[in-house]
């Protein structure tokens, strides 16, 4: 166990129960708030049968914070005087508790996977469509209504393929994962309800701030007002698509807590690529991180930008200098990211010709059953079965003996995998294909298997490399040919930081002068404008890339 810094240790001593840590990615975020559930327990502020109520977003993120928070309180505290929870699971525990106050049944289903996304697929609904249903339904639900104050919105608004959605759900006695929260916040707008969980969670933690939308900070603070405390960094906000506005959620938790504690030193990363982080905080509104040991990363570390003509030629360099790193240091984990899947497809193609294995992190990582179960439907699946069936959700499940499968975790993860492989299939790829795409595994596969990895950047966030590789960084792309508002633009940048900041040694940001379309038409493109940022943290460029690269100590970076 590491010895706790000085801001740690300020924040695990700190007496009023609300409290607003920054903290920058690579700075002992998760370590500082198991040490703020230490203090609280330490000093008896909480008392049986009262609990401190810890809630993340996803379940990695509660993993991990619940084994930090064992290895300070042990196991026996840890079950006696704290619940971990993601808020999915915060509201679903609540909705089975309490379901008729509000006048719905405790028996309704919770789902089990993306109930709207599967039923989008089972409708047949182009990309567009289900878009735009699944907006509708998240922005209606996001607001405290219930279901038939839900329709009506839904119905006032146009939104005739949402609310048919809508009324099949209720028909069908099922949640969604957007009703969760919905079912919560008016579950607890009833006071003695909302009385009963303020008595019974003394005080509250809540993992990444900045993802909070209104909604999900209305619940909280139904619970713990002026008890919480609120760890994140505005600067990785980029969940603004779900619906989170990390600007306001700030400012409203500014208001709220009378301490705020930041951190300002990186424990993560190197100081090259702390440089061009901190050279992106006029557009993310982060704090300025200094390295922690700055003499421990050898050369200092690597911050660079490259331009190619083609994004064939990019693809290229890039994937034999991410090859070239993982034959330097065997151990490490290189990142290709980039804004978008489809940016990705010339990486990918150029990994694949120079017969580089790589992992493709929306691919399927399957626990051994659902991998077995999988496969064995992939090996003498029929085409033309498919092809021809009218409900071709059904098909899968029905293919792959799902309600035969009695272990609940089981039937789950096939759920989630039969939704990979239907858009796999929908895009054209061959069951052969897919089924050589699929590695056992679970989670920490991603996180801990060396190599080079190819991912987006909102599903990199949290994750930590040795290297980023942030490809496609046209304009257009980063940022978003959509964004339009400065908000927007903001987001957009909180995006790139995001995405350099993953990496602990060096990141290298690229873009091409061409590129071409889905469609086939290829296209001239300028680099993003957030270069003229970045270019503020010194990069290196064009030869003197090679030159590092040549003269670097290998040895002393793979200690590192």
């Amino acid at each position: 166990m590491l010895e706790p810094t000085a801001s740690q240790i300020q924040i695990r001593d700190h007496t009023a129960r609300d409290l607003l840590v920054i903290a920058p990615a690579g700075c002992g975020k998760t370590e500082a708030l198991a040490l703020r559930v230490q203090g609280l327990l330490q000093r008896h502020d909480i008392v049986a049968p009262q609990k401190v109520l810890v809630v993340t977003f996803s379940n990695r993120a509660r993993d991990n914070i619940r084994e930090r928070l064992r290895s300070y309180l042990g196991t026996g505290q840890l079950r006696n005087y704290v619940s971990v929870v993601n808020f999915h699971g915060l509201s679903a525990r609540i909705f089975k508790a309490h379901a008729n106050v509000i006048g719905l049944s405790p028996d309704l289903a919770i789902p089990e996977s993306d109930w709207v996304s599967t039923e989008c697929r089972r409708r047949n609904f182009d990309f567009p469509v289900s878009n735009r249903v699944k907006d509708a339904l998240r922005i209606a639900k996001q607001e405290m209504r219930n279901d038939a104050e839900v329709q009506e919105v839904l119905s006032t608004n146009r939104e005739m393929a949402a609310l048919q959605l809508e009324r099949d759900r209720i028909d069908s006695e099922q949640l969604t994962y957007d009703d969760l929260p919905r079912v919560a916040e008016l579950i607890l707008s009833v006071e003695p309800v909302a009385e009963l969980y303020r008595s019974h969670f003394g005080a509250v933690i809540v993992d990444e701030f900045q993802d909070l939308t209104p909604q999900q900070l209305r619940i909280v603070n139904r619970i713990g007002y002026a008890r919480t405390t609120y760890g994140g960094d505005l600067a990785q906000g980029i969940y603004g698509f779900a619906g989170a506005n990390p600007t306001a959620i700030q400012a409203v938790i500014r208001a709220e807590c009378s301490e705020i504690v930041e951190f300002a030193e990186s424990h993560r990363s190197s100081p090259a690529v702390l440089g061009a982080v901190n050279s992106l905080i006029p557009l993310t509104g982060g704090t300025k991180l200094t390295s922690a040991d700055p003499a421990s990363w050898p050369h200092g570390g690597l911050f660079a930008i490259a331009a190619f003509s083609t994004a064939e030629v990019e693809a290229e360099r890039v994937a034999n200098l991410a090859n070239r790193i993982a034959g330097q240091v065997s151990g490490h984990r290189i990142a290709i990211m980039a804004r978008t899947v489809p940016r990705r497809r010339f990486v990918e193609g150029a990994l694949s010709e120079i017969g580089v294995e790589f992992l493709r992190w929306d691919d399927g990582v399957l626990d051994t059953d659902t991998a077995r179960v999988v496969r064995a439907m992939l090996s003498k699946f029929d085409v033309d079965g498919y092809n021809a069936a009218a409900d071709r959700v059904e098909y899968l499940r029905v293919a792959s003996g799902l309600e035969t499968i009695a272990d609940a975790a089981t039937r789950e993860s096939v759920v989630d995998a039969l939704g990979w492989c239907y858009e796999q299939l929908r895009e054209g790829a061959a069951p052969e294909d897919i089924r050589s795409r699929i590695r056992v595994g679970d989670e920490s596969t991603l996180v801990t298997m060396p190599g080079i990895h190819v991912l987006t950047g909102h599903i990199g966030k949290g994750q930590q490399f040795d290297w980023a590789i942030i490809i496609g960084a046209e304009d257009g792309a980063i940022p978003d040919f959509r964004a339009k508002t400065p908000e927007l633009q903001a987001e957009e940048a909180r995006v790139l930081s995001v995405m350099i900041s993953r990496a602990r040694h060096g990141a290298i940001v690229t873009y091409a002068r061409e590129v071409e379309a889905q469609t086939g038409k290829r296209r001239p493109r300028e680099g993003s404008p957030f270069f003229a940022q970045l270019s503020t943290a010194n990069p290196l460029r064009g030869p003197t890339i090679r030159e590092w690269m040549d003269s670097a100590d290998w040895t002393a970076i793979a200690a590192r």
